[in-house]
């Protein structure tokens, strides 16, 4: 009896208590930025490479590294602006990182052109695989 006794105040006080969830919002407007070609000084193609050497499908030396300040391994990569393809492949993404990197003063990445070469030597698995890329595109500066 005392045990029924004892789950019926724990579920009345469960049912009794709750918690209070306050959230705040506001409206984002909504502001759209025409670009055309002519707002941008557009540079000659430029090209850049990546390795990542993954082992088990993980890249270990980016995973747990030494980062340092102002690498592509310290910085969110998909915050690289580019018109164009949407780049989803973290290789091509150092790439393009290396890129922007190697000519300050632009602004963002145009149509970009990416070769990937794949090296999986253990009867093609994943176990061992080294991927390289090939980003060759042009930069462009907004005029002012």
């Amino acid at each position: 009896m005392k045990k029924i006794t004892l789950l019926l105040v724990v579920a009345a006080s469960m049912i009794f208590t709750s918690c209070n969830v306050y959230t705040h919002s506001m409206r984002e407007p909504n502001v759209r930025v025409e670009l055309t070609s002519a707002d941008f000084e557009l540079s000659e193609q430029f090209t850049a490479e990546a390795e990542i050497t993954k082992i088990f499908g993980v890249d270990w030396t980016r995973l747990f590294g030494v980062q340092e300040k102002g690498t592509a391994d310290a910085v969110n990569v998909a915050s690289i602006p580019v018109i164009g393809n949407l780049m989803v492949d973290k290789a091509a993404s150092y790439a393009m990182y290396t890129l922007m990197k190697e000519h300050p003063g632009y602004d963002v990445v145009v149509y970009p052109q990416v070769e990937k070469h794949k090296k999986a030597p253990l009867l093609g698995t994943d176990i061992y695989s080294t991927t390289t890329v090939k980003v060759t595109a042009r930069l462009g500066k907004l005029k002012q």
